[in-house]
């Protein structure tokens, strides 16, 4: 089976284009091109991409149509990238069917570890430098090992319940990316269940005053409002 990754980066800056391409072909990957949301649409249906670039604001046709209209027959992977730090388009962008969503100006070495995490989720792999899964996880200062049952910040032991390490292990799973209420709920306290959802925010909270330097203003456990959490990397 073929190890590379072939990804489609659409955006009109010339200049962050080629230094993308630059960037991804250097870590393994195959890098297609588009500079408006018409011709996306024309390369993704030419070449059928594993994963794609997407930036929000396009001439022609906007990035979160271009979204829409690959979410209509296809579930490949969409990550969408925008130079506005705005919550409104991180909703949009999620609730159109984006698997994530990333502000400009951002690290590529953040972006790749985005890519790699979205692929994964999606059955996708990665490429032939991706590492086995392993037991351990770790975000920043935060480790978190399955096998043992045990998390350290900052190298300091820190007890959790089971609920509790539950959900710090699938946030750490899928850091960066949002992660819906439902999909907490149905992960952690199983599909059939029918309490009080609040639930899940009770245990943030509790989860928050173990992790967080300052619980009350979170920086490290992100909500995102009306959609889900999300372990800021």
């Amino acid at each position: 089976m073929n190890d590379l990754i072939s990804v489609l980066v659409v955006d009109d800056e010339p200049a962050f284009r080629e230094g993308l391409r630059q960037a991804l072909k250097q870590e393994g990957f195959i890098v297609h091109l588009a500079a408006d949301g018409e011709e996306a649409l024309e390369v993704y249906q030419a070449y059928h991409p594993d994963i794609v670039l997407l930036d929000v604001m396009l001439p022609r046709m906007s990035g979160i149509d271009v979204c829409r209209k690959i979410r209509a027959s296809d579930d490949t992977p969409v990550i969408m990238v925008s130079a506005r730090n705005e919550e409104i388009d991180a909703v949009v962008a999620l609730e159109v069917g984006a698997d994530d969503y990333v502000s400009k100006p951002y690290r590529v070495r953040e972006l790749i570890a985005r890519m790699r995490t979205v692929l994964r989720r999606a059955g996708g792999g990665g490429t032939a430098r991706d590492e086995a899964p392993s037991s351990v996880l770790e975000v920043g200062d935060i480790v978190l090992d399955r096998d043992r049952h045990e998390v350290t910040i900052a190298g300091e032991l820190v007890q959790l319940p089971l609920k509790e390490f539950q959900l710090l292990a699938l946030l750490m799973e899928n850091a960066g990316i949002v992660v819906t209420r439902q999909t907490l709920i149905d992960r952690v306290w199983g599909y059939d269940y029918v309490g009080d959802t609040k639930t899940l925010d009770v245990h943030i909270k509790r989860l928050r005053a173990k992790v967080e330097p300052t619980p009350d203003t979170p920086e490290c456990i992100v909500t995102i409002r009306g959609l889900g959490y999300k372990l800021s990397t």
